[in-house]
């Protein structure tokens, strides 16, 4: 009597003598999958390029830039129809027009922030040449009080910077990022 032995039957495309070499097989799924990891990837890379040249920093979409918003407003008032920068040649029948009145200065901190996770503003940007880079303020910090006033949000913060007054020193309470607390002497600049 003769003994056979049981075998597994032999994959698809993998039969010994005929067909194709083990671990040749072709994946016929593989294809497309590759194309679309590659299509995206591609659009990332192109949505990135067009919000850095566009001026968008990807760190800073959601931030508060403190004491910047009077800039922005005095640029568009020089831009508003009927300002003097506005109309290139005036016609010789219309009067001059009077410059308005310089805007009084605003207090500035030279900080980006965003509201923190419980109470506070957290810093994510310090720009190198202001006050708060020279208070000693850096990312991550959360600043809890503006002299005696509380901050709960960045917009708080914002209106507290907005009332201070420029050259006069004010007292910041901050938690670090380790977990301690400090209070910091800034003076605030003015925007130019």
């Amino acid at each position: 009597m003769e003994q056979t032995a049981l075998r597994p039957k032999p994959m698809p495309g993998g039969e010994p003598g005929g067909g194709t070499e083990p671990g040749t097989a072709r994946r016929p799924h593989a294809v497309p999958r590759r194309g679309r990891r590659l299509r995206a990837v591609l659009f990332g890379l192109f949505a990135g390029t067009v919000l850095v040249l566009s001026g968008v920093g990807l760190g800073t979409v959601g931030a508060t830039v403190i004491g910047m918003s009077k800039l922005a407003d005095l640029q568009r008032q020089a831009q508003a129809p009927g300002s003097p920068s506005a109309t290139a040649h005036p016609s010789p029948t219309t009067p001059p027009t009077v410059p308005p009145p310089l805007a009084p200065a605003v207090a500035s901190l030279g900080l980006e922030v965003v509201d923190a996770e419980k109470a506070g503003a957290q810093v994510v940007g310090v720009h190198v040449p202001g006050p708060g880079y020279t208070a000693g303020l850096v990312r991550g910090d959360v600043l809890l009080a503006f002299d005696r006033t509380r901050i709960d949000s960045a917009a708080d913060l914002a209106r507290a910077v907005a009332c201070a007054r420029p050259g006069a020193g004010v007292t910041l309470t901050v938690r670090h990022r380790s977990g301690g607390y400090q209070q910091l002497t800034a003076l605030p600049g003015v925007v130019t």
